[in-house]
């Protein structure tokens, strides 16, 4: 660690610890915050009890007037919180906590859970999170939470567990009219009552687009509503999510481009459909004041189209077209003919997956007495199944002057070089049984232990032959102890040791073969088994919570996660395809502090974080584009760092309420350089560190009705998001030869809206 880095630790000890010595008379408590310690809420601790590093947002920090998204508003909020766009869509950003990556794109290998009221929203192919899908206007609460095994499969670096609106939680109208930079439009509506025993509740928007960047547009259409009944003893609900978004995802382009024209970008179309259904039934009962029970049922159904223009390595082998000397022939079994003299190839990829799933979970809540202490135990099961389709061809195009790829209405058939078409059907049931059991050793010492046993169990059917059939098995005991204890009024030690597992995705057991690579997030064939990716964390930290005199409240944490046969996505020589493979052991440590002060008229902040993430074993790896590679090889080091994670982090925000209708605001986020996509041997440039300041407004001019301004990149910083590599000599009318490829940061931009409620 470096001498900055310790001259921070100590100075947050100090403001976390010197804070109490100003107080000599009893204060008053605080009302006490509880944290969900399981995936359905019902299940919940107070937050001093947890033995764990637990954030929470509110409704309030996913309000639009301080943050588009839901992974925005956990960017400016949680230090270890980072966003990769490998997409370059605003709307479709990775989301990266302690390392650990919660994406869109399929391929991406997924780290993280995330639940929206209890169900699990990972998707069925390749457990991708799609955040489009999530109206953030209908979120009540959000909590992250890290060393937990019990949310299940992906909770690798933790689980991020949604809890929505109802019309319990939501009285009266409201209605929002925002727009400003680049086209965009949007307006949001949310609706909720309660009637005696009854309450409903609905959030429904809609964002229109055109980006910033040439060729990116975004559409979304979102709706949620919920309508629920409750008695003395009980709670029902019955919520229903509904989206149809469509995007143009513009991804990465070569920094050459983006020297000449910031807004440039290279082959395309690059679009995508998505459009979801879900249904969900849960209930709450309490049997007595010692016993409650939860459950939920769900159904959902999710579509989701492609289409990526890409360069290609077809040559003419005249009279026919040529992929390393093998004539390409189409899906009738005829030769390919040869491109007309001159053009540059280029591919039309296009996928999709249709998937219908459903399950539910039940479990038990029971509080009581243990040996004369107080206790709190939890168990319950959950079952998920999954249907899913996916398809994909490649059909031939050349790359025009605008590097816009032109479909020639030929699909390739053959060879087989991750470029045939693909039709798989996938079943996945993944059965989980888990129970947590907290115990009041003595008033200010609470011990939490408990497991959860995952099962799952992954058929592949191919419809166009037999090479991707295939039936996987996996299964794991994920055990997790902890203990946390209250030194003082407001402050809390914790310390804990977890275990949790992800078993390969339908996608990559359907691409592990090096032989036969797959086009990155898309195609599939034949492969060799892949292992499950076990991680073992530790972590140990103080936290300290405001009250009405206290105002200084802030965390400072230590955590070390080791990952056995970790997955990670390999490039292929073939443009755009790669493959999956276990990399052994690595390592994602650091740690985790934050302060805020709140005092009329100030809020002010400040979050740090040092992610340290490192590969813990030899390696040689395929990076055919990367310049230092050697035949096309990469030979990794243990220590060498982990692409596309940042070590240091640094946010903070400054509040400030003029009057009691006007508050100002700015949040500045700074992040630390890291390693391109594709240099895992740390060989070449990193992606340059950058910071970015929003600044924002809101003006009460009636007790019902609200103006608010944005401010985005407000210096107008020039920065990078997301890199990796390609080759410059594919498209030769451009002159390129720089290798790498990267996606730009948004330029400054301006939204304002109005918000009026009943």
């Amino acid at each position: 660690m470096s001498l900055r880095a310790r001259q921070w630790v100590v100075a947050a000890v100090l403001g976390l610890l010197v804070t109490h010595a100003a107080a000599q008379a009893p204060t008053p408590l605080p009302p006490v915050e509880v944290i969900g310690q399981t995936p359905l809420p019902g299940s919940e601790i107070a937050r001093d009890k947890t033995p764990a590093n637990v954030r929470t947002l509110g409704a309030s920090d996913f309000d639009t007037s301080k943050a588009a998204s839901i992974p925005e508003a956990l960017l400016i909020a949680v230090p270890s919180v980072h966003l990769n766009d490998a997409a370059g869509n605003p709307f479709q950003p990775d989301l990266q906590y302690r390392g650990f990556a919660a994406s869109p794109v399929l391929g991406t290998p997924q780290g993280l859970a995330v639940y929206q009221n209890g169900v699990r929203v990972n998707e069925v192919f390749g457990d991708t999170v799609n955040w489009d899908l999530i109206p953030e206007k209908a979120i009540e609460r959000a909590s992250l939470v890290s060393g937990n095994p019990v949310f299940g499969l992906n909770a690798l670096g933790g689980a991020l567990s949604l809890t929505m609106k109802s019309g319990f939680t939501f009285q009266g109208a409201e209605g929002e009219l925002r727009g400003g930079f680049f086209g965009r439009r949007a307006g949001a509506v949310q609706v909720g009552a309660e009637r005696g025993a009854f309450a409903g509740y609905l959030a429904a928007d809609a964002i229109n687009d055109d980006g910033w960047r040439d060729r990116s547009p975004s559409r979304l259409r979102r709706l949620y509503f919920d309508v629920g009944a409750r008695t003395e003893a009980s709670e029902f609900h019955v919520a229903f999510t509904g989206a149809s978004n469509a995007f143009g995802a513009v991804a990465a382009t070569p920094i050459e481009l983006l020297d000449r024209r910031w807004q440039n970008v290279f082959t395309t179309p690059q679009t995508s459909r998505n459009d979801l259904a879900m249904l969900t039934a849960s209930a709450d009962t309490r049997i007595s004041d010692a016993l409650s029970l939860q459950s939920n049922l769900y159904v959902r159904s999710f579509r989701q189209r492609h289409v990526d223009g890409n360069t290609a390595e077809f040559a003419n082998c005249a009279p026919f077209l040529c992929l390393d000397g093998a004539i390409l022939t189409d899906t009738g079994g005829a030769p390919i003919p040869a491109l007309p003299a001159g053009a540059i190839p280029g591919s039309l990829d296009r996928t999709s997956t249709s998937a219908l799933s459903f399950g539910g979970a039940m479990q038990a809540s029971m509080s009581g007495q243990l040996l004369g202490r107080d206790n709190r135990v939890v168990f319950g099961t959950s079952v998920d199944r999954g249907n899913a389709r996916f398809g994909a061809s490649s059909e031939v195009g050349t790359i025009g002057s605008d590097l816009f790829v032109t479909g020639t209405g030929v699909v390739v058939a053959a060879p087989a070089s991750g470029i045939a078409p693909v039709d798989l059907a996938t079943t996945t049931t993944y059965t989980g049984l888990y129970v947590t059991d907290t115990l009041d050793v003595t008033a200010a010492l609470s011990v939490t232990a408990g497991g959860r046993f995952n099962v799952a169990q992954i058929r592949l059917d191919d419809a166009l032959g037999t090479s991707l059939d295939g039936n996987h098995r996996f299964s794991r005991l994920n055990p997790v102890i902890g203990a946390s204890y209250k030194l003082v009024h407001g402050l809390v030690a914790y310390a804990g040791y977890s275990e949790a597992n992800r078993a390969p995705t339908p996608t990559e057991l359907g691409c592990a073969d090096p032989a036969r690579p797959c086009l990155l997030d898309n195609f599939l064939t034949a492969d060799p088994a892949l292992k499950q990716v076990v991680a073992r964390t530790i972590e140990a930290g103080l936290r300290r919570d405001a009250d009405a005199v206290r105002r200084l409240s802030g965390t400072l944490g230590l955590f070390r996660t080791d990952t056995a046969d970790d997955i990670i996505n390999v490039a292929s020589a073939i443009p755009g395809r790669g493959f999956f493979q276990n990399a052994g052991t690595t390592r994602r440590q650091g740690l985790e502090a934050s302060l805020s002060y709140r005092a009329a008229p100030w809020l002010v902040s400040a979050g740090y974080s040092l992610v340290d993430a490192t590969f813990r074993e030899s390696l040689i790896l395929s990076s055919p584009n990367n310049p230092a590679a050697i035949n096309g090889l990469i030979a990794v080091a243990p220590g060498n760092r982990i692409p596309l994670v940042p070590r240091h982090r640094f946010k903070t925000t400054v509040e400030y309420a003029a009057s009691e209708q006007w508050t100002v605001a700015a949040d500045l986020i700074a992040i630390g350089s890291q390693y391109l996509q594709g240099d895992a041997s740390n060989q070449n440039p990193q992606i340059p560190a950058y910071w970015t300041v929003n600044l924002r407004t809101t003006y009460r001019v009636s007790p019902s009705v609200e103006l608010f301004g944005l401010l985005q990149n407000a210096f107008n910083r020039r920065y990078y998001t997301y890199g990796t590599f390609f080759d410059p000599t594919l498209v030769p009318t451009l002159g390129l030869s720089d290798h790498r490829t990267l996606v730009p940061g948004a330029p400054l931009a301006v939204y304002a809206g109005v918000r009026a409620r009943l």
